[in-house]
């Protein structure tokens, strides 16, 4: 019910661009993370003149769900008004009393594949292994506090299946290997990326998402993950990563 929820109100602003229908789904008082948009239902609704007039649609690639958090993993297109021509997304809502409650996202423009080949956005969608959610989820957060958070580098070969690692990263191969090698082509840069906290994790199945900060070459950053765990070890990652502003439409802040 809450997937079907955020897709209709996907359909409704990117692609039917309906005024009443996005007032039933969302919430009057809906909160927003955007750092370009106040809160409220009454801002989203009345940008969609211009969204109907800029064209831009959206196209759900994953979407998963725990408790009353649905994570949506979006391909966003005629997009200059979200900062390029195609945007790839991580849209998170918080749903509360059968409407949108909260969002949260991150953006980055779409870019030629990887140096493995592999784009933003492709890979597996399917959900599978619905008992294995709890232990994926702790196997992945785990990982992000353990390996990204405290660069306890030394337990990294623990969280994967030798060097079978498929990424999605625009700038790594797969691979350990390719990791190892993108790490150290930054560090010759002089370009640290240091992940701090970890807001929110949300497992459905063989799919985590993960919400952290940090910094990136010593800026606010923000940085939404997802990865795909097989077998007991993570096998894909997907991530869409954005600096913080420091001034916000809003006061609620990032995250």
């Amino acid at each position: 019910m809450m997937k079907e929820l955020v897709l209709a109100a996907l359909t409704a602003l990117f692609g039917s661009y309906e005024a009443e229908t996005t007032e039933k789904l969302l919430a009057k008082d809906y909160i927003q993370h955007n750092p370009a948009l106040p809160s409220g239902r009454d801002v989203i609704v009345s940008l969609l003149p211009e969204l109907k007039k800029s064209g831009i649609t959206a196209t759900t690639f994953r979407l998963i769900a725990e408790g009353n958090i649905v994570v949506a993993h979006n391909r966003y297109d005629n997009a200059q008004a979200l900062g390029g021509e195609t945007m790839v997304v991580f849209d998170v809502f918080r749903i509360e009393n059968g409407k949108l409650a909260e969002h949260w996202d991150n953006l980055a423009a779409l870019t030629p594949p990887n140096p493995a080949g592999r784009s933003q956005l492709d890979g597996p969608t399917e959900i599978v292994d619905l008992d294995k959610t709890a232990a994926n989820k702790e196997l992945v957060t785990d990982f992000v506090h353990s390996i990204l958070v405290a660069g306890k580098m030394e337990r990294l070969p623990s969280f994967f299946n030798g060097d079978r690692y498929l990424q999605h990263n625009s700038q790594i191969g797969d691979g350990l290997s390719g990791l190892g090698a993108a790490l150290e082509a930054m560090a010759k840069k002089g370009i640290i990326m240091k992940y701090e906290k970890v807001h929110m994790v949300v497992a459905e199945g063989n799919f985590v998402f993960t919400m952290s900060e940090g910094t990136l070459g010593g800026e606010a950053t923000a940085f939404f993950d997802l990865f795909r765990v097989e077998g007991g070890k993570i096998a894909e990652h997907w991530d869409v990563i954005s600096s913080i502003p420091a001034k916000m439409a809003h006061t609620n802040g990032k995250f």
